[in-house]
């Protein structure tokens, strides 16, 4: 692809982008294939279990199927919760559901970094975990070592560590040792981390956090909302920026 996005990429970073991209296709499409299946094994234990003829099933089938998924651009999302970097009051809240083993969430982190600066006085941000564990083995591990390493306040140094080493950890069959070293790095105590990385405190915040965007339902890493709204995921720092400012131009 050779978009504005991918333009500073090395080519090994545009080959694993595209088999990122193909990994979150996949993944979409055994989710739908999954719903299909539970929908007729429902199906059919409605059947047995009500013993009644095509018709009358049809009825009780209709009001017991579940209403569509709420598409991620009509969700309602609370930014609440979630680390936060900004204007607390500002009109403009962007929210990221990420992944810190998604190529295209390292690929977005720098323009985010560079939002946050410009727009540090006039935005909020909002950082929510969403690792996508059935393709990324790491990612969970990550967003724990992230959470561990917030507990005491360098949430947002260990955020930028995961991002900017992305590749040295996120094949490793034991990353834990490396976000150990991370730890060091940021002079955090390292029994403190270790033990909140495997807390169950931890684990649940991260899980709360998936389990949020899932009934958002997102489905793809990153995902922004500004304001509440989905937004198609930019294809460069100019167009993220060109956003930004239209918001803020519509708040004034």
């Amino acid at each position: 692809m050779a978009d504005n996005k991918h333009r500073h990429l090395t080519k090994k970073e545009r080959q694993e982008l595209r088999r990122e991209e193909k990994k979150q296709a996949q993944l979409r499409q055994q989710k739908q294939e999954q719903r299909k299946r539970l929908f007729r094994r429902i199906a059919l234990w409605l059947l047995v279990l009500f013993g009644v003829g095509g018709g009358v099933f049809g009825t009780i089938w209709l009001a017991k199927k579940p209403s569509p998924a709420r598409s991620p651009q009509q969700s309602h999302v609370d930014s609440s919760s979630g680390w936060t970097k900004g204007n607390k009051d500002a009109k403009i809240t962007l929210v990221e559901y990420s992944d810190f083993q998604c190529p295209a969430c390292r690929n977005s982190y720098a323009w985010i970094k560079r939002l946050n600066l410009e727009f540090n006085d006039n935005m909020q941000f909002v950082y929510r975990h969403f690792p996508l564990i059935h393709i990324h083995s790491n990612a969970e591990l990550a967003a724990r070592a992230a959470e561990a390493a917030g507990r005491q306040g360098k949430f947002w140094e260990m955020h930028d560590l995961l991002f900017e080493n992305q590749s040295d950890w996120a094949h490793q069959s034991n990353a834990e040792d490396t976000f150990i070293k991370y730890a060091q790095r940021l002079n955090l105590s390292v029994e403190q981390f270790k033990n909140d990385l495997n807390s169950k405190e931890v684990r649940e915040k991260v899980e709360n956090d998936y389990q949020h965007s899932i009934q958002s339902g997102i489905d793809a890493t990153p995902t922004f909302f500004l304001n509440g709204k989905k937004i198609q995921n930019p294809r460069s720092y100019e167009e993220f920026k060109n956003l930004i400012q239209q918001a803020l131009q519509s708040n004034s």
